[in-house]
């Protein structure tokens, strides 16, 4: 017997699809799908989820110094005239970061290699910004998680896709 489905594509496709629906999975917590794209999604995810639950407290704060703008009332930085030119005001302030240890920070590079890299896009151009899914699986989906073996994905059968009769399926995270 085979270890995965081939899913009638060749493997650089079935690699991007597969890709594709465990990134949108954890992003969006349920997809809906065909029943044998979804029970090799399920064991990837799967995958995923154990792995951040195995690493999800493997880190060490670290304060650091960093210098960072100061602002007046309006929310604007703050500049000042030196040598005849507009220079930004900076403030050094203390913060605490969380640093991964060894194991973890090898466990976010294994999620990187499978998980696409998600953009949410605002209204306007500036209010885009990139999501950190191995963060959320660390600090979301690990916790809540953590006292369960397994079984984190669910499949619901919905009907026949009218199309072509493929087995429709609801796939989401328990």
């Amino acid at each position: 017997m085979a270890k995965y489905r081939k899913l009638s594509r060749t493997s650089s496709q079935r690699k991007a699809l597969l890709r594709n629906q465990v990134t949108n999975l954890l992003y969006h917590g349920r997809i809906i799908t065909t029943e044998a794209k979804a029970k090799e999604v399920a064991k990837i995810a799967e995958g995923l989820i154990a792995l951040a639950i195995k690493e999800k407290d493997n880190f060490e704060t670290v304060t650091v110094q960093a210098k960072v703008a100061r602002k007046d009332k309006d929310g604007k930085r703050v500049k000042e005239v030196k040598d005849g030119k507009k220079v930004t005001v900076y403030d050094t302030v203390d913060k605490e970061i969380k640093r991964d240890l060894p194991s973890r920070l090898h466990a976010r590079r294994q999620m990187l290699k499978i998980l696409y890299p998600i953009t949410e896009v605002g209204e306007k151009k500036r209010d885009t910004k990139k999501v950190d899914l191995p963060a959320k699986l660390f600090e979301e989906l690990g916790p809540k998680y953590a006292g369960r073996n397994g079984g984190y994905t669910r499949i619901i059968k919905v009907g026949q896709r009218k199309g072509d009769g493929a087995l429709e399926v609801v796939l989401e995270l328990v």
